[in-house]
This record gives C-alpha cells, structure tokens and sequence, in this order.
C-alpha cells in the first residue's frame, strides 16, 4: 500500500508519526504515511531524519520507485530502523520552504509568461522553466522581472482544491506543461490556485507551496536563453 501524502493537504506539517512498512533492497525505507516530498515534476524530494526508539537515519532525498511507492533514501552508512516500528519523519524545513517558495515563483513565471511549458527544474537559489515561444515573443527580461516582483508584492493568496479525475480529463486546458502530466489515478486531482479563485494561476499540481505569493520575496530574472528554434530557458532567482 503506498504511503499517505500528509503534504498534498498540508505542506506545513514538518514531521509526522508513521510506521515502516518496508525496506528495500538500496536500503530505502518505506512508510504508511510521510511529510516527505518525493522529486517529481522539476521538484527535488525532501530530505531530512527518520527516529525510531534506539536510532535514527538521515535522509539524503526522497524518490518513487517502480511502483510509484516513496522511498525515503538514507545518507550512505546510516542504521536502518526495523519493518513494523513506529518512527517519526522529520522533514529538513530550510530545504522544504525554499523549494516552496521556488515552486511557488514557478507557477508565477507560468502566469507571467503564457506560453506552452516543456520543463522545468527547482534549484538552491530559485528555478527555471523551458518554454516553447515563437521568435518575436520572447519576453524583456527586465519587464518580466518587474511583472513577478510585483505579483509576489500584491500578497495572493495560494490555495488548492480537490477534483475528479473526470473533471480532470474534461479541463486538458489548465495543463500547462507539456513534459509532466498531472498526477491523476486516485479519483482525484489537486488545482492550484493562485490568486482568489485561480485569478492569477490555476493548474493541477502535486507540489508543496507558500501560502502567500509575499513568501517567496524579491527575485530577479537571471537569464533567458535559446534552447531550440522556439524554446526558450527561463531561470528566475531569489534576491
């Protein structure tokens, strides 16, 4: 049974009580129920620490394996706790709010820049997205930069709501990217929102977020660069 993903309904939630469910044959732990983001769609998996009574495992990232089960992977040479006992996750919160902030701004340079997205990555300082843009298109890179900064000042509210997998299939236009589908099986699919009722983004999405577009703070537009005949490279920064 694949764990319970505590942060699709709430990213704030900075550890949780869980139990292990399994260990795999790399030493990855598996659990009923986690804190810990898994990289998908450009966003890095968490990292942070596993305690259980008698020891500990820090976590160096967080993957899916084939079956799409998480799989909390250790720091090399780290003790593994025993399948059935109870543990606590803790999540590296540093690194979980900055790659909210970073997706958050991500969705914001999706609002800014309306053009067909084909990938897009969350780095240390900020991230960047690929997008398919005729010539004669392609954004000022200091217009654009004003454009976030102000929509990051005027404080969106950040939301989320829940919908089928139908409605899903019947809305194929608020799918943005062209390189990650929607994460869709389960009955439902989770809309972002940006703004009041998506005013400013709606999109389904399985990543974590700040509340308010005021989190994420100043940023600059770094570069914009060719990376094909129509496909541009966006890398936005903190400030």
């Amino acid at each position: 049974m694949s764990a319970a993903l505590l942060f699709r309904d709430d990213a704030f939630l900075k550890e949780c009580a869980a139990t292990v469910t399994g260990i795999n044959e790399q030493g990855g732990i598996r659990l009923d129920r986690t804190v810990f983001y898994a990289t998908a769609g450009g966003q890095p998996g968490d990292r942070g620490v596993i305690r259980w009574d008698g020891g500990q495992a820090e976590i160096a990232t967080t993957v899916y394996d084939e079956a799409k089960d998480v799989v909390h992977v250790p720091r090399e040479g780290q003790a593994l706790p025993p399948i059935g006992a109870g543990v606590t996750a803790a999540l590296d919160w540093a690194s979980r709010y900055r790659n909210m902030r970073a997706h958050t701004l991500m969705h914001l340079l999706c609002a800014a820049v309306p053009f067909p997205v084909t990938g897009g990555a969350i780095g240390e300082d900020g991230g960047r997205i690929d997008f398919d843009i005729p010539e004669g298109q392609i954004p000022d890179k200091a217009t654009l930069g004003e454009t976030l900064n102000r929509l990051v000042a005027e404080d969106h509210p950040v939301s989320f709501r829940w919908i089928s997998d139908e409605e899903m299939a019947a809305n194929q236009h608020l799918i943005r990217t062209m390189s990650v589908k929607p994460p869709v099986g389960t009955g439902r699919v989770r809309l972002v929102m940006i703004g009041a009722d998506g005013k400013v983004d709606l999109q389904p999405c399985g990543g974590t977020h700040v509340s308010s577009t005021a989190a994420i703070g100043p940023v600059a537009v770094a570069r914009i660069e060719n990376k094909g005949k129509i496909n541009r490279r966006i890398r936005v920064v903190f400030q």
